[in-house]
């Protein structure tokens, strides 16, 4: 199934880890990432596009070289509330490393830009031969569970102005400059799990405070430093252990790894065409 905004294998991929955008894929030793690269596309991201529906089987996993993605809890009145955003220090379809199952989780591109396709199959392949990338796995797990943590705690304890401001960072974060980020209304309701009233007033109050410059058709234009301001502890601690957990221990475990190298298995879902 080809989803809407993904071409997958239009751009050739990358010949070695250290060309790569991710940053736990470019932390594997080359001997581990060459089981991957020639599975692997590079596949653009554009906004608004969904990878992965709740409830659907999961098809392809994304490592993002560029752009933010956002995981998406759906519940069954209809409600949403955004549980994580993914960038290039982490990976959408992890639990696939488990073995064929359904995505928890709707998956939609709120900035645009570029990721590493692979399906579940060859990279459970890879799994099986490569300690390095078992680790590697258990990496983005752990920085994705630890985004987790800290939302559940901060929708329960923080205001809708501070979480906002705070997912607004978030997604900053994983832009590729400027202070412009392309959100609706809806896409800010959808996120912080409020009604578009709701919505319409924090960025108001947020206006008020010069910490969104403007808001038309769209797009907010951001002052950063305000946003920082006003945001809740829970952005600084959350990007300091995300940072920590990809930036010093992704490289310090994947690389004490043990090297095992062999056959594939022969899986029973490892046939595609990717």
């Amino acid at each position: 199934m080809r989803l809407p905004g993904v071409r997958p294998g239009t751009i050739p991929v990358m010949e070695h880890a250290t060309r790569v955008g991710n940053r736990v894929l470019a932390a594997l030793p080359p001997a581990d990432f060459a089981l991957l690269a020639p599975h692997l596309r590079k596949v653009p991201l554009q906004h608004d596009a969904v990878l992965v529906r709740s409830g659907d089987k999961i098809e392809h996993l994304y490592f993002p070289c560029s752009g933010a993605i956002a995981l998406i809890m759906e519940l069954p009145n209809g409600q949403t509330a955004a549980t994580a955003v993914i960038g290039n220090d982490g990976a959408v379809g992890l639990m696939t490393a488990l073995g064929p199952t359904r995505s928890p989780l709707t998956a939609v591109v709120r900035v645009a830009g570029t990721a590493l396709q692979i399906s579940p199959a060859r990279l459970y392949a890879a799994l099986e031969r490569s300690p390095a990338l078992a680790t590697a796995v258990q990496i983005l797990s752990r920085a994705v569970m630890t985004q987790f943590l800290h939302v559940a705690a901060c929708n329960a304890l923080h205001s809708v102005e501070a979480r906002l401001a705070r997912w607004l960072l978030h997604i900053h974060d994983r832009t590729d400059g400027g202070d412009v980020l392309p959100l609706t209304q809806e896409t800010l309701s959808e996120l912080l799990g409020v009604r578009r009233t709701t919505v319409t007033h924090v960025v108001s109050a947020l206006r008020t405070s010069r910490a969104i410059k403007s808001n038309r058709r769209g797009q907010l234009e951001i002052d950063r430093h305000r946003l920082e301001v006003i945001a809740c502890e829970c952005y600084k601690v959350m990007s300091r252990r995300i940072d920590r957990i990809v930036s010093q221990d992704a490289p310090r475990l994947i690389h004490a790894a043990p090297g095992r190298y062999g056959s594939p298995p022969d899986l029973p879902f490892a046939k595609t065409d990717s």
